[in-house]
Order: structure tokens, then sequence, then C-alpha cells
């Protein structure tokens, strides 16, 4: 292994340094195991049902059943359960964040699987908020008239609950999808100080944060801020 130096620092930091990084090591071997356990996972139970979701393609409305969502070639469908529902006021400021992220990501994820954004409320408030925030390459989908969202937990006793669930393809069942995995931890008791985290892994902005001095603190992100974004005279 390379060893690495910063100009001008310590010797103290450099030791304390290369001990944090053999933690970030470890951490690494731990994630790929987390991983690889997941991708071992024996076969799911069959989709519930070929449920019917609003949408808006091309300009108009219409209906899409679930079998009808990933492309050809595609055989994993990534459904992510955005909390807007009709009895909220505004769209989840973090769910949106994390979305803001991920539809920058969808021109490399789709050449790997489909990817979907699934929210209870009617599809005309969904893509109001979607404009809103630059949302051109998510897909967006309405679950205000079937139960998809209390099925796989994107609501549980009447609110609406942040949750990422994978398919896959099985045409040998009666729907044709089998359920992979879902992101359970944000049903496990929280460590103190902190929240489920059941998503953080495919969110940048805590990542990023996790690297700085300040952490993560107690700050979450807002639908809007009081300073506009800009770069000075740049």
């Amino acid at each position: 292994m390379v060893r690495v130096s910063y100009p001008n620092e310590s010797e103290n930091y450099r030791s304390a340094r290369e001990k944090l990084l053999e933690a970030e090591i470890a951490l690494r071997r731990q994630v790929e195991d987390v991983a690889r356990r997941r991708r071992e996972l024996p076969a799911g139970g069959t989709l519930k049902e070929d449920y019917m979701f609003d949408e808006v393609l091309n300009g108009s409305r219409t209906q899409t059943r679930f079998s009808e969502i990933l492309p050809p070639g595609k055989d994993t469908l990534f459904v992510y359960s955005f909390m807007y529902g009709p009895e909220m006021d505004e769209a989840c400021p973090m769910c949106t964040s994390l979305l803001d992220s991920l539809n920058g990501q969808m021109t490399d994820l789709r050449e790997r699987i489909g990817v979907v954004v699934v929210a209870k409320n009617p599809i005309d408030k969904i893509r109001t908020h979607a404009d809103s925030r630059g949302w051109s390459n998510l897909r967006l989908l309405s679950s205000a008239g079937n139960s998809y969202n209390t099925d796989y937990f994107g609501e549980v006793d009447g609110h609406q609950q942040t949750m990422v669930n994978v398919f896959t393809r099985d045409n040998d069942t009666l729907t044709g999808f089998r359920h992979f995995w879902g992101s359970e931890m944000a049903f496990a008791d929280a460590e103190p100080g902190q929240n489920m985290r059941h998503v953080d892994m495919i969110w940048p902005l805590w990542n990023v944060l996790d690297v700085t001095p300040e952490g993560r603190g107690d700050w979450y992100p807002q639908l809007s801020y009081s300073q506009p974004i800009g770069f000075g005279s740049l």
C-alpha cells in the first residue's frame, strides 16, 4: 500500500489517520460482505398483484401495470416509495433531496436496471412537484388507485413511509415478478443519536457530510432555503 503524507501534517495526525484507514478498509470489507449476502438471498415472495398505476407519458395521462414497467432486456426493478400522500401539504423534504440525486444518476442506472418512483398522491400533484425540482429523468407513478403502498410498506398505519423495494422478473409466476429485497432497516430500532439510515447507501448527501469535520449534525434538508445557490462572481 502506498504511504500517503500531506503537506505539513503532524506525526500525531498521520498516526491517527492510518488507524482510521484501517477502520475504513474494514468497513469497505463489511459493506461488500453485506452486499454479497443480499445477492445470495433465496427467492422472495411472488408479487402480490399486477398493480395498475397512473403516470404521465409524452404529456398524456395513462395507466400502466407493474408488469409493463420494465423495458425489454431488463430483469430487475428498483422501486422507491416517495413520501407524498394526499394527507400531506408538501412533499417530504428528505425524499426530495434523495430524489434530486437519483434523478442525476438515471442516465447510468437505466443501462442496468429499471427504476421507478411511486407516491400515493394523484399523478398531477406528483408531476407538479417533480417539475419544480427539474426531475426530467425519473419515471413517476401514482399508487392512488391501488394497494402497492400498504402491501410493500410505503404506507404504514395510514402514514407515508420511505421505502425501497427491489423486484426481479420471474416469468414462471402468475404476476411475473418476485420480491427480492426491501429496506427493512426502516423498522429496526435506531442507534442513539441516529435515525434509521435505511436508504443512506443510495443518498450522496450524507456520504459527503460524513467525511467533513462538522458531520451530519442535527441538520436536515429542506424544500427551499433563504440563501439561493450561487458561486459569487464565477
